[in-house]
Protein backbone atom coordinates (compact mmCIF):
# COMPACT_ATOMS: atom_id res chain seq x y z
CA UNK A 1 0.00 0.00 0.00
CA UNK A 2 2.80 2.42 -0.86
CA UNK A 3 0.68 4.38 -3.35
CA UNK A 4 -1.66 6.97 -1.81
CA UNK A 5 -4.96 8.14 -3.29
CA UNK A 6 -6.01 11.63 -2.19
CA UNK A 7 -9.54 13.00 -2.31
CA UNK A 8 -11.72 15.30 -0.21
CA UNK A 9 -14.64 12.87 0.16
CA UNK A 10 -14.47 9.11 -0.30
CA UNK A 11 -17.84 7.37 -0.67
CA UNK A 12 -18.07 3.60 -0.17
CA UNK A 13 -21.12 2.38 -2.08
CA UNK A 14 -22.28 3.46 -5.51
CA UNK A 15 -26.01 2.87 -5.27
CA UNK A 16 -28.53 5.75 -5.28
CA UNK A 17 -27.72 6.70 -1.66
CA UNK A 18 -23.97 6.83 -2.32
CA UNK A 19 -24.36 8.72 -5.59
CA UNK A 20 -26.79 11.17 -3.96
CA UNK A 21 -24.22 11.84 -1.22
CA UNK A 22 -21.46 12.21 -3.81
CA UNK A 23 -23.48 14.63 -5.93
CA UNK A 24 -24.47 16.73 -2.91
CA UNK A 25 -20.85 16.88 -1.72
CA UNK A 26 -19.67 17.83 -5.21
CA UNK A 27 -22.22 20.64 -5.23
CA UNK A 28 -20.36 21.99 -2.18
CA UNK A 29 -17.13 22.08 -4.19
CA UNK A 30 -15.49 18.92 -2.81
CA UNK A 31 -13.41 16.51 -4.85
CA UNK A 32 -15.37 13.25 -4.55
CA UNK A 33 -14.52 9.61 -5.26
CA UNK A 34 -17.09 6.80 -5.22
CA UNK A 35 -16.08 3.13 -5.03
CA UNK A 36 -18.27 0.04 -5.37
CA UNK A 37 -17.51 -3.65 -5.86
CA UNK A 38 -20.39 -4.00 -8.37
CA UNK A 39 -20.75 -2.95 -12.00
CA UNK A 40 -23.44 -0.48 -13.07
CA UNK A 41 -26.32 -0.35 -13.39
CA UNK A 42 -27.00 -1.64 -9.87
CA UNK A 43 -30.33 -3.38 -9.32
CA UNK A 44 -32.22 -4.12 -6.10
CA UNK A 45 -35.52 -5.68 -5.12
CA UNK A 46 -37.78 -2.72 -4.35
CA UNK A 47 -41.19 -1.33 -5.23
CA UNK A 48 -39.65 1.16 -7.72
CA UNK A 49 -42.10 3.93 -6.86
CA UNK A 50 -40.85 7.44 -6.11
CA UNK A 51 -43.29 9.55 -4.12
CA UNK A 52 -43.64 13.27 -5.04
CA UNK A 53 -41.32 14.25 -2.19
CA UNK A 54 -38.64 11.93 -3.60
CA UNK A 55 -38.97 13.56 -7.03
CA UNK A 56 -38.63 16.98 -5.37
CA UNK A 57 -35.46 15.99 -3.52
CA UNK A 58 -33.99 14.68 -6.77
CA UNK A 59 -34.46 18.11 -8.33
CA UNK A 60 -32.39 19.61 -5.50
CA UNK A 61 -29.63 17.19 -6.48
CA UNK A 62 -29.89 18.31 -10.10
CA UNK A 63 -31.27 14.92 -11.14
CA UNK A 64 -34.01 15.32 -13.73
CA UNK A 65 -36.56 12.62 -14.47
CA UNK A 66 -38.38 12.70 -17.79
CA UNK A 67 -41.81 11.20 -18.53
CA UNK A 68 -40.05 8.65 -20.73
CA UNK A 69 -38.02 7.39 -17.75
CA UNK A 70 -41.03 5.74 -16.14
CA UNK A 71 -44.74 6.06 -15.49
CA UNK A 72 -46.43 8.69 -13.35
CA UNK A 73 -48.99 7.80 -10.66
CA UNK A 74 -51.45 10.04 -8.83
CA UNK A 75 -51.58 8.51 -5.38
CA UNK A 76 -52.03 5.35 -3.32
CA UNK A 77 -54.76 2.70 -3.07
CA UNK A 78 -55.17 0.33 -0.14
CA UNK A 79 -56.87 -2.86 -1.30
CA UNK A 80 -58.27 -5.39 1.15
CA UNK A 81 -60.34 -8.54 0.65
CA UNK A 82 -63.60 -6.69 1.27
CA UNK A 83 -62.94 -3.03 0.55
CA UNK A 84 -60.57 -0.54 -1.04
CA UNK A 85 -59.76 3.13 -0.49
CA UNK A 86 -57.87 5.52 -2.75
CA UNK A 87 -56.19 8.89 -2.13
CA UNK A 88 -54.41 11.23 -4.50
CA UNK A 89 -51.35 13.28 -3.61
CA UNK A 90 -52.19 16.87 -2.62
CA UNK A 91 -49.54 18.19 -5.03
CA UNK A 92 -47.42 16.63 -7.73
CA UNK A 93 -47.18 13.11 -9.05
CA UNK A 94 -45.17 10.07 -8.10
CA UNK A 95 -43.05 8.25 -10.66
CA UNK A 96 -42.60 4.52 -11.12
CA UNK A 97 -39.13 4.00 -12.57
CA UNK A 98 -37.09 0.86 -13.06
CA UNK A 99 -34.32 0.70 -10.47
CA UNK A 100 -31.62 0.15 -13.10
CA UNK A 101 -32.86 3.18 -15.07
CA UNK A 102 -32.78 5.33 -11.94
CA UNK A 103 -29.19 4.26 -11.33
CA UNK A 104 -28.24 5.19 -14.89
CA UNK A 105 -29.76 8.66 -14.41
CA UNK A 106 -27.75 9.13 -11.19
CA UNK A 107 -24.59 8.04 -12.98
CA UNK A 108 -25.16 10.58 -15.75
CA UNK A 109 -25.48 13.41 -13.23
CA UNK A 110 -22.49 12.28 -11.15
CA UNK A 111 -20.25 12.00 -14.20
CA UNK A 112 -21.47 15.35 -15.57
CA UNK A 113 -20.40 17.26 -12.44
CA UNK A 114 -17.04 15.52 -12.06
CA UNK A 115 -17.50 12.77 -9.47
CA UNK A 116 -14.80 10.10 -9.88
CA UNK A 117 -16.38 6.64 -10.10
CA UNK A 118 -14.49 3.39 -9.46
CA UNK A 119 -16.37 0.15 -10.19
CA UNK A 120 -15.45 -3.45 -9.40
CA UNK A 121 -13.39 -1.92 -6.63
CA UNK A 122 -11.67 -3.65 -3.73
CA UNK A 123 -12.13 -1.48 -0.64
CA UNK A 124 -10.18 -2.50 2.45
CA UNK A 125 -10.68 -1.50 6.09
CA UNK A 126 -7.65 -1.69 8.38
CA UNK A 127 -7.27 -1.57 12.15
CA UNK A 128 -5.09 1.54 12.10
CA UNK A 129 -8.01 3.68 10.85
CA UNK A 130 -6.82 3.26 7.30
CA UNK A 131 -8.98 2.57 4.28
CA UNK A 132 -7.66 1.33 0.94
CA UNK A 133 -8.85 1.18 -2.65
CA UNK A 134 -7.48 -1.56 -4.89
CA UNK A 135 -4.43 -1.83 -2.63
CA UNK A 136 -3.69 1.90 -2.47
CA UNK A 137 -4.10 3.80 0.78
CA UNK A 138 -6.85 6.41 0.68
CA UNK A 139 -6.12 9.80 2.22
CA UNK A 140 -9.47 11.57 2.54
CA UNK A 141 -10.84 14.32 4.77
CA UNK A 142 -14.22 12.59 4.91
CA UNK A 143 -15.39 9.00 4.49
CA UNK A 144 -19.05 8.26 3.76
CA UNK A 145 -20.50 4.79 4.22
CA UNK A 146 -23.34 4.16 1.78
CA UNK A 147 -22.85 0.42 1.53
CA UNK A 148 -26.28 -0.81 2.55
CA UNK A 149 -27.82 -2.94 5.28
CA UNK A 150 -24.64 -5.00 5.85
CA UNK A 151 -22.38 -1.94 5.87
CA UNK A 152 -18.71 -2.72 6.37
CA UNK A 153 -18.00 0.97 6.95
CA UNK A 154 -20.47 0.96 9.85
CA UNK A 155 -18.67 -1.92 11.57
CA UNK A 156 -15.19 -0.53 10.84
CA UNK A 157 -16.11 2.86 12.31
CA UNK A 158 -17.69 1.35 15.43
CA UNK A 159 -21.19 2.62 14.61
CA UNK A 160 -23.14 -0.66 14.68
CA UNK A 161 -24.74 -0.13 18.10
CA UNK A 162 -28.48 0.26 17.82
CA UNK A 163 -31.73 -1.68 17.59
CA UNK A 164 -33.22 -3.85 14.84
CA UNK A 165 -36.96 -4.22 15.45
CA UNK A 166 -38.47 -5.72 12.29
CA UNK A 167 -37.08 -7.95 9.56
CA UNK A 168 -39.27 -8.92 6.61
CA UNK A 169 -38.66 -10.70 3.32
CA UNK A 170 -39.23 -9.18 -0.12
CA UNK A 171 -39.63 -10.62 -3.60
CA UNK A 172 -39.95 -8.60 -6.81
CA UNK A 173 -40.94 -9.40 -10.38
CA UNK A 174 -42.11 -7.36 -13.38
CA UNK A 175 -45.07 -8.28 -15.58
CA UNK A 176 -46.00 -7.33 -19.12
CA UNK A 177 -49.52 -6.01 -18.64
CA UNK A 178 -51.21 -2.68 -19.23
CA UNK A 179 -51.61 -0.64 -16.07
CA UNK A 180 -55.14 -0.79 -14.70
CA UNK A 181 -54.88 2.03 -12.15
CA UNK A 182 -53.47 5.56 -11.96
CA UNK A 183 -52.37 4.80 -8.41
CA UNK A 184 -49.85 2.53 -6.74
CA UNK A 185 -51.89 -0.30 -5.26
CA UNK A 186 -51.06 -1.89 -1.92
CA UNK A 187 -52.84 -5.20 -1.39
CA UNK A 188 -53.18 -6.25 2.26
CA UNK A 189 -53.15 -9.94 3.14
CA UNK A 190 -52.79 -12.06 6.24
CA UNK A 191 -49.05 -12.42 5.87
CA UNK A 192 -47.92 -9.16 4.24
CA UNK A 193 -48.47 -6.74 1.40
CA UNK A 194 -48.20 -6.71 -2.37
CA UNK A 195 -47.22 -3.46 -4.08
CA UNK A 196 -48.13 -2.82 -7.72
CA UNK A 197 -46.31 0.11 -9.32
CA UNK A 198 -46.65 1.06 -13.00
CA UNK A 199 -43.19 1.65 -14.50
CA UNK A 200 -44.30 1.81 -18.16
CA UNK A 201 -47.60 1.85 -20.04
CA UNK A 202 -47.33 -1.92 -20.52
CA UNK A 203 -45.25 -2.98 -17.48
CA UNK A 204 -45.90 -3.13 -13.76
CA UNK A 205 -43.55 -3.89 -10.87
CA UNK A 206 -44.96 -6.29 -8.28
CA UNK A 207 -43.23 -6.45 -4.91
CA UNK A 208 -44.28 -8.86 -2.16
CA UNK A 209 -43.22 -8.20 1.45
CA UNK A 210 -43.92 -10.52 4.37
CA UNK A 211 -42.70 -11.62 7.78
CA UNK A 212 -42.73 -15.18 6.46
CA UNK A 213 -40.36 -16.46 3.80
CA UNK A 214 -42.38 -17.67 0.82
CA UNK A 215 -41.05 -20.68 -1.06
CA UNK A 216 -41.55 -18.92 -4.42
CA UNK A 217 -43.04 -15.78 -5.95
CA UNK A 218 -46.06 -17.82 -7.06
CA UNK A 219 -46.55 -19.03 -3.49
CA UNK A 220 -46.53 -15.45 -2.25
CA UNK A 221 -48.86 -14.23 -4.98
CA UNK A 222 -51.45 -16.82 -3.92
CA UNK A 223 -51.83 -14.85 -0.67
CA UNK A 224 -53.38 -12.02 -2.72
CA UNK A 225 -56.11 -13.65 -4.84
CA UNK A 226 -57.42 -10.35 -6.25
CA UNK A 227 -53.99 -9.48 -7.57
CA UNK A 228 -53.33 -13.02 -8.78
CA UNK A 229 -56.53 -12.78 -10.83
CA UNK A 230 -55.38 -9.45 -12.31
CA UNK A 231 -52.09 -10.98 -13.39
CA UNK A 232 -53.53 -14.22 -14.72
CA UNK A 233 -52.05 -14.81 -18.16
CA UNK A 234 -49.59 -11.89 -17.93
CA UNK A 235 -46.05 -12.75 -19.01
CA UNK A 236 -43.23 -12.10 -16.52
CA UNK A 237 -40.90 -9.35 -17.75
CA UNK A 238 -38.05 -10.14 -15.35
CA UNK A 239 -36.72 -12.87 -13.13
CA UNK A 240 -37.57 -12.92 -9.43
CA UNK A 241 -35.26 -10.89 -7.21
CA UNK A 242 -35.22 -11.15 -3.42
CA UNK A 243 -34.23 -8.82 -0.61
CA UNK A 244 -34.81 -7.83 2.99
CA UNK A 245 -36.84 -5.04 4.54
CA UNK A 246 -35.27 -4.05 7.86
CA UNK A 247 -36.30 -1.57 10.54
CA UNK A 248 -33.06 -0.47 12.18
CA UNK A 249 -32.17 2.55 14.30
CA UNK A 250 -28.54 3.33 15.15
CA UNK A 251 -27.38 5.23 18.21
CA UNK A 252 -25.03 7.31 16.08
CA UNK A 253 -24.50 7.83 12.35
CA UNK A 254 -21.11 9.55 12.52
CA UNK A 255 -17.77 9.33 14.30
CA UNK A 256 -14.68 11.46 13.73
CA UNK A 257 -14.52 11.91 9.93
CA UNK A 258 -16.89 9.04 9.04
CA UNK A 259 -20.61 9.47 8.30
CA UNK A 260 -23.29 7.00 7.20
CA UNK A 261 -26.14 7.55 4.74
CA UNK A 262 -28.95 5.43 3.33
CA UNK A 263 -29.53 1.95 4.70
CA UNK A 264 -26.02 1.92 6.16
CA UNK A 265 -27.26 4.61 8.58
CA UNK A 266 -30.39 2.68 9.62
CA UNK A 267 -33.65 2.09 7.81
CA UNK A 268 -37.41 2.04 8.06
CA UNK A 269 -39.59 -0.78 6.78
CA UNK A 270 -40.29 -0.68 3.05
CA UNK A 271 -44.00 -0.41 3.85
CA UNK A 272 -43.60 3.39 3.91
CA UNK A 273 -42.19 3.67 0.38
CA UNK A 274 -39.90 6.41 1.72
CA UNK A 275 -36.53 4.66 1.66
CA UNK A 276 -35.25 6.57 -1.36
CA UNK A 277 -36.52 9.94 -0.12
CA UNK A 278 -34.75 9.33 3.19
CA UNK A 279 -31.44 8.70 1.41
CA UNK A 280 -31.79 11.85 -0.68
CA UNK A 281 -32.64 14.04 2.34
CA UNK A 282 -29.76 12.58 4.32
CA UNK A 283 -27.35 13.30 1.46
CA UNK A 284 -28.57 16.89 1.19
CA UNK A 285 -28.17 17.32 4.96
CA UNK A 286 -24.71 15.74 5.08
CA UNK A 287 -23.09 17.90 2.38
CA UNK A 288 -23.39 21.25 4.22
CA UNK A 289 -22.23 19.54 7.43
CA UNK A 290 -19.08 18.47 5.58
CA UNK A 291 -18.62 22.03 4.34
CA UNK A 292 -18.76 23.43 7.89
CA UNK A 293 -16.76 20.53 9.34
CA UNK A 294 -19.48 19.72 11.88
CA UNK A 295 -20.89 16.20 11.62
CA UNK A 296 -22.77 16.63 14.91
CA UNK A 297 -25.31 18.80 13.12
CA UNK A 298 -25.72 16.03 10.54
CA UNK A 299 -26.45 13.57 13.34
CA UNK A 300 -29.19 15.85 14.68
CA UNK A 301 -30.66 16.44 11.23
CA UNK A 302 -30.57 12.70 10.49
CA UNK A 303 -32.73 12.05 13.57
CA UNK A 304 -35.17 14.75 12.49
CA UNK A 305 -35.37 13.40 8.92
CA UNK A 306 -36.11 9.87 10.12
CA UNK A 307 -38.71 10.80 12.74
CA UNK A 308 -41.84 10.92 10.55
CA UNK A 309 -41.03 7.81 8.41
CA UNK A 310 -40.32 5.83 11.59
CA UNK A 311 -43.69 6.88 13.01
CA UNK A 312 -45.52 6.04 9.78
CA UNK A 313 -43.77 2.66 9.59
CA UNK A 314 -44.84 1.74 13.13
CA UNK A 315 -48.42 2.79 12.37
CA UNK A 316 -48.63 0.82 9.12
CA UNK A 317 -46.97 -2.26 10.61
CA UNK A 318 -49.71 -2.27 13.22
CA UNK A 319 -52.11 -3.04 10.37
CA UNK A 320 -49.77 -5.81 9.24
CA UNK A 321 -49.79 -7.42 12.67
CA UNK A 322 -53.55 -7.67 13.23
CA UNK A 323 -56.25 -8.83 10.82
CA UNK A 324 -58.95 -7.25 12.98
CA UNK A 325 -57.27 -3.84 13.11
CA UNK A 326 -56.54 -4.04 9.38
CA UNK A 327 -60.16 -4.84 8.49
CA UNK A 328 -61.59 -2.13 10.74
CA UNK A 329 -59.09 0.47 9.50
CA UNK A 330 -59.80 -0.16 5.82
CA UNK A 331 -63.55 -0.05 6.43
CA UNK A 332 -63.22 3.19 8.39
CA UNK A 333 -61.07 4.84 5.73
CA UNK A 334 -63.41 3.70 2.97
CA UNK A 335 -66.27 5.47 4.79
CA UNK A 336 -64.23 8.67 5.04
CA UNK A 337 -61.76 8.87 2.11
CA UNK A 338 -60.95 12.51 2.94
CA UNK A 339 -59.27 11.23 6.10
CA UNK A 340 -57.11 8.89 4.02
CA UNK A 341 -56.14 11.80 1.75
CA UNK A 342 -55.12 13.82 4.80
CA UNK A 343 -53.04 10.93 6.09
CA UNK A 344 -51.30 10.63 2.71
CA UNK A 345 -50.57 14.36 2.78
CA UNK A 346 -48.86 13.88 6.15
CA UNK A 347 -46.98 10.86 4.83
CA UNK A 348 -45.40 12.78 1.92
CA UNK A 349 -44.58 15.80 4.08
CA UNK A 350 -47.20 18.16 2.69
CA UNK A 351 -48.91 18.49 6.09
CA UNK A 352 -46.96 18.44 9.40
CA UNK A 353 -47.96 15.58 11.67
CA UNK A 354 -48.87 18.03 14.45
CA UNK A 355 -51.35 19.71 12.08
CA UNK A 356 -53.12 16.40 11.44
CA UNK A 357 -54.68 17.00 14.81
CA UNK A 358 -55.67 14.93 17.81
CA UNK A 359 -59.32 15.26 16.81
CA UNK A 360 -58.65 13.38 13.58
CA UNK A 361 -56.97 10.55 15.47
CA UNK A 362 -59.94 10.43 17.85
CA UNK A 363 -62.32 10.42 14.89
CA UNK A 364 -60.43 7.55 13.27
CA UNK A 365 -60.41 5.67 16.59
CA UNK A 366 -64.18 6.09 16.93
CA UNK A 367 -64.73 4.86 13.40
CA UNK A 368 -62.52 1.83 14.07
CA UNK A 369 -64.68 0.96 17.06
CA UNK A 370 -67.87 1.42 15.06
CA UNK A 371 -66.67 -0.44 11.93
Amino acid sequence: MAHVLETDVFVVGGGPAGLAAAIAARQQGFQVTVADCASPPIDKACGEGLMPDSVQELRRLGVSLEPTDGEFFRGISFVGPQTAVTASFPHGLGLGVRRTRLHEIFLEQAEAIGVELVWRARVGFHNNSTISLNGARVRSNWIIGADGHNSRVRGWAGLSAGRTSVLRFALRRHYCVRRWSEHVEIYWGDHGQAYVTPIAADTVCVALISRRRWSSFEDGLCAFPQLAERLAGAAPASSVRGGLSISRRLRRVWRNNVALVGEASGSVDAITGEGMALSFRQALALAPALATGDLACYGAEHRRINRLPEFMARSMLLLDSSAAIRRRTLLALAKQPALFERMLAVHVGEVPLKDFGALRFLDLGWRLLAA
